[in-house]
């Protein structure tokens, strides 16, 4: 006998959770605003079922579920979740939502509605990524919604065909899940990881599931009297805490093989120790941490090296724990987070574990930065998305100035980044750094998370246009940009190729925009341009400046005492050369040696190379070929 489902009671069943849930955080007129959010969804909605056989009713109730539930959303996002397919899959529209819910309702809708076919400027995906993306610029609740979409569809993606499993699980993994993350939503992010992985790789997610249940299976008895250790350890001198071990997900687990090309039995830290304290906020929180820290070094080995401080130096997603390498009694080094009850809790709800404005539109104007960044190196379209996705994974890092004046930038950015956050005449007349006040470094080193950094300018030093491969950040990309727009433009181009200079024999041809490009008279492409395109032939007068042209000699000579110094005495107080870069090598007393710097003109290096090949024992100098 077939049983008969009440999906009336069922539904009914399901608003309250979600009316109980914002009962005690809304007032009573908000309240009525949901209960009518959600009678109209369900009048809307009526006639529709979801691949299941459920009413679709159930899915918009779960959206809000989770905004009100997980994310622990105010009111208009609540509202927004139950109507966010109103306008997408009924009659209702826009316009309907706003005149009964509001503007704010109605934006918040609009955001995560998608695009109608006929609307598709590039293709659906990257439209309504770009779509959501560019709501940052005004609210993040939106992507919050869209989020809790996104984790109720995954979680009930088992009746769709495998075809759709693996478009909506790529979609998860490539934008979503980075999305969250980057939003510090960490227990949205794990769990759209892993369900991608599900779904996407159903074989290793399970070859997965079934080795980390064995790994269980086989540390529990040590894992347990471990964490027993130090949670008796710490009550002895007064503190409570808890203590618990939490194994890595299969998602976590299998990037981690594929980063490191590790199998699964010789993964590093498959599971860590969760110590959590309760402390008030602020500082007393630090200072519980470094006395528990104190404690367990006292009692268990430390691993050098293995100090991970996101205490002082939170992660940009919001983390922060302090994590330490501790050797246990049965003989491995284990890893332990010593966080706070708070630590914890914002590391799962990200950019609204704090409920107030300020701290809203402070991950706001972050979010905003990281799109300017991308944008300013001139990303568009798919392309545009890549870099956007490719930057929620990247945590970005803090540095300080030697005043212990925090600097965050981005992951892989240079000094020369960190000298334009600091103040823009500082980076347009950077020259070195020093580096934690002992290396010595160009303004082109990369940087790492805590490094203390002191810029050296000089006023000489000006930006030049391979500046702009270096620097990773839109301050300083506009800074370096803005200034190379103002110096006065070349005349000429020169010919990439041949890389002509003043005082050699050169050709001029006049391009398709107007401009004049230079080569030799012997470039294989000025030869080729005259046969095809000798009326486009124009005189020039190539003369000296101040312009400097970067060459690169090559020295053959006898080996002997002192030939190197006598090479780079006259180079440098001979003739006064800056040397950019030079490469020896010495084989059977033959020396061959590589010596870079710039030049006014043709005429000069002429001179220069006559000068060295004077020196006792060279042999042949010659311009090298690029």
């Amino acid at each position: 006998m077939e049983t008969i489902v009440d999906y009336d009671k069922i539904i009914d069943k399901r608003a309250e959770t979600v009316f109980a849930a914002m009962q005690t955080r809304v007032s009573p007129e908000d309240m009525l605003r949901i209960r009518d959010a959600f009678e109209l969804a369900r009048h809307a909605h009526s006639s529709q079922k979801r691949k299941t056989g459920e009413p679709y009713i159930l899915h918009p109730i779960a959206v809000a579920s989770i905004c009100a539930k997980e994310l622990m959303l105010d009111a208009n996002p609540v509202i927004a979740a139950f109507l966010h397919d109103v306008v997408e899959d009924t009659d209702f529209t826009i316009e309907d939502i706003e005149s009964r819910f509001g503007s704010d309702v109605a934006f918040l809708v609009r955001v995560v509605t998608k695009q109608k076919k006929d609307k598709y400027v590039e293709s659906k995906q990257v439209d309504n990524y770009k779509q959501m993306l560019d709501s940052v610029q005004y609210d993040i609740r939106a992507l919050l919604v869209k989020l809790a979409d996104r984790l109720h569809n995954m979680r009930t993606l088992n009746s769709m065909r495998p075809d759709k499993q693996m478009k909506i699980a790529g979609e998860t993994d490539y934008f979503y899940a980075p999305l969250a993350n980057r939003l510090g939503l960490y227990n949205v992010k794990t769990e759209l990881e892993n369900l991608s992985l599900k779904f996407r790789c159903p074989h290793e997610f399970e070859d997965l599931t079934t080795m980390i249940e064995r790994d269980e299976r086989l540390q529990h008895d040590r894992l347990k009297e471990f964490c027993r250790e130090i949670h008796d350890e710490l009550l002895a001198h007064g503190i409570e805490t808890r203590v618990f071990t939490e194994y890595r997900r299969p998602y976590s687990l299998w990037r981690k093989m594929r980063k490191f090309g590790d199998d699964f039995n010789h993964l590093k830290y498959r599971h860590f120790t969760e110590v959590v304290f309760d402390a008030p906020e602020g500082k007393a929180e630090k200072e519980m941490v470094m006395h528990i820290y104190s404690i367990l070094t006292d009692r268990f080995k430390e691993k050098p090296g293995g100090i991970a401080n996101y205490i002082d130096s939170p992660k940009e997603n919001g983390y922060q724990s302090y994590h330490v390498k501790l050797l246990a009694s049965f003989g491995r080094w284990q890893e332990v987070h010593i966080s706070s009850e708070r630590m914890v809790r914002d590391s799962q709800l990200g950019c609204i574990a704090s409920r107030n404005d300020d701290s809203i539109w402070q991950w706001i104007k972050k979010f905003r930065l990281v799109l300017r960044d991308i944008a300013a190196r001139g990303q568009e379209g798919a392309s545009f998305i890549e870099e956007v996705v490719r930057s929620f994974y990247n945590d970005d890092i803090m540095t300080f100035t030697p005043q212990g004046k925090p600097i965050i930038l981005p992951q892989r950015a240079t000094v020369m980044d960190f000298a334009f956050e600091v103040h823009t005449q500082l980076g347009l007349h950077a020259k070195y750094a020093r580096i934690n006040n002992q290396l010595l470094a160009s303004v082109k080193t990369r940087l790492h998370r805590g490094d203390i950094v002191e810029i050296f300018t000089d006023p000489e030093i000006h930006p030049t246009a391979d500046w702009l491969d270096t620097a990773m950040t839109y301050k300083a990309r506009k800074a370096i940009s803005q200034y190379l727009k103002q110096q006065p433009k070349p005349p000429y181009h020169r010919c990439p190729d041949c890389n002509p200079m003043p005082g050699e024999e050169v050709v001029g041809f006049k391009d398709a925009d107007g401009g004049i490009t230079l080569h030799k008279r012997d470039c294989p492409i000025a030869i080729r341009l005259a046969s095809q395109k000798g009326d486009n032939i124009v005189s020039v007068d190539f003369k000296p400046d101040q312009t400097l042209y970067p060459v690169t000699i090559n020295i053959r000579a006898v080996d002997r005492y002192h030939l190197l110094i006598d090479l780079v005495d006259c180079i440098s107080n001979d003739l006064n050369l800056s040397i950019d870069n030079l490469h020896t090598v010495t084989e059977d007393a033959i020396v061959t040696c590589s010596i870079t710097f710039s030049v006014h003109s043709f005429t000069e290096l002429q001179s220069i190379m006559r000068h060295i090949s004077i020196i006792p024992g060279v042999d042949e100098v010659k311009r090298a070929i690029l």
